[in-house]
């Protein structure tokens, strides 16, 4: 149980929202952690007169799948000198767990995380896997490149589509300066094969002597 409130700590607090463990650990975190997400859903999700004693019992009940608060913490409190120790990461995990978790997953009514096998360790030959939250920020960055790309994608095609026309066009006018270009080139051989200089009509003296 000390194991699965340290995994469910770590997967809670972590910016990446997922956690590299063997993957018989993956596979019993994943029901452990969800229990509590649906406890902060609930909680989410509460309409009425009473929804913050309710809230309160849910919290509560998420509270026994981390790690408790620092013991000292009431011993300690209003006491004058004595520095009161820093928040356990099981405080700060139950806090993002109602605050966060809960109103991400409001809608969505289980499946909070997902495992991916990432195949033998080196030294142990142990399984690995990662387990990660569903929709964390990775994943959204993700899924707003994909449609950038193909955005970019569908312009190009409409502007590839577009462009036959106009090549076309212009084909057609590489073709015509090409034709001229031909006709000048034939008149100025012919022009020379006379003795005529390109451009001028009087014939060349000394060549016909």
């Amino acid at each position: 149980m000390s194991m699965l409130r340290n995994l469910a700590v770590s997967l809670i607090n972590s910016r990446s929202e997922r956690i590299v463990t063997t993957l018989p650990k993956a596979k019993e975190l994943r029901p452990f952690v969800e229990r509590a997400i649906t406890l902060s859903r609930k909680a989410s999700n509460l309409e009425g007169e009473d929804t913050g004693a309710r809230a309160l019992h849910l919290r509560r009940q998420a509270a026994g799948f981390f790690h408790a608060g620092n013991m000292q913490m009431s011993a300690l409190t209003g006491k004058r000198g004595q520095v009161r120790p820093a928040r356990t990461s099981g405080v700060a995990a139950l806090k993002r767990l109602f605050d966060e978790l809960g109103e991400r997953y409001k809608d969505r009514p289980g499946g909070y995380t997902r495992i991916f096998k990432l195949g033998r360790r080196a030294g142990d030959n142990a399984e690995l896997a990662i387990i990660e939250l569903v929709d964390n920020p990775g994943e959204l960055e993700a899924i707003e490149a994909s449609k950038k790309r193909k955005q970019t994608t569908t312009k190009k095609k409409k502007a590839e589509a577009k462009a036959p026309k106009a090549t076309a066009a212009g084909a057609v006018a590489k073709k015509e300066a090409g034709a001229k270009k031909a006709e000048a080139r034939s008149t100025e051989s012919e022009e020379v094969s006379e003795g005529v200089e390109p451009g001028s009509s009087e014939p060349d003296a000394d060549k016909k002597s």
